[in-house]
């Protein structure tokens, strides 16, 4: 196999390794969180706001980590030389970290622009935090 059919591979399976880890942390971070703050089950199950799982639509839920995985496998491949590290676990802390960075704009437009409680977006905030360190980490454990 070719160096970027190898390269690729990498990218492919890491990327899936992350969107699982991703996917798991993302319920647990969820049912930790809706046990702390019960307000928070109640908002989800607003169906103004959002959709109920009963919607066939809601099954992209459990598809996005994975494409985001890949994606962020990929973006890895392409910056872990900008992350200067003695070891390799802190330049995946550090990417996962950069990546999460990236998303609190997203997170003040949806405060800003949907009627959702700050506690939903600091929970999706904190839960993205979580998620991309541990993305990080397997990047840095599987694409060094």
């Amino acid at each position: 196999m070719r160096s970027g059919g190898k390269i690729m591979k990498k990218i492919i399976l890491s990327g899936l390794l992350a969107g699982v880890v991703m996917l798991v942390v993302g319920m647990v971070v969820g049912i930790l969180f809706g046990a702390v703050f019960p307000a928070l089950k109640a908002e989800y199950e607003n169906t103004s706001l959002f959709r109920p799982w009963s919607d066939p639509i809601m099954s992209i839920f459990f598809v996005a980590p994975f494409i985001l995985g890949i994606i962020l496998a990929w973006i890895w491949t392409k910056t872990k030389g900008l992350f200067h590290a003695e070891k390799n676990w802190k330049k995946g802390l550090n990417f996962g970290l950069v990546y999460w960075v990236v998303t609190i704009p997203g997170m003040i437009i949806s405060y800003s622009s949907f009627p959702i409680s700050l506690l939903v977006v600091l929970s999706w905030s904190i839960t993205i935090l979580v998620q991309a360190l541990c993305a990080g980490l397997i990047y840095a454990k599987l694409n060094k």
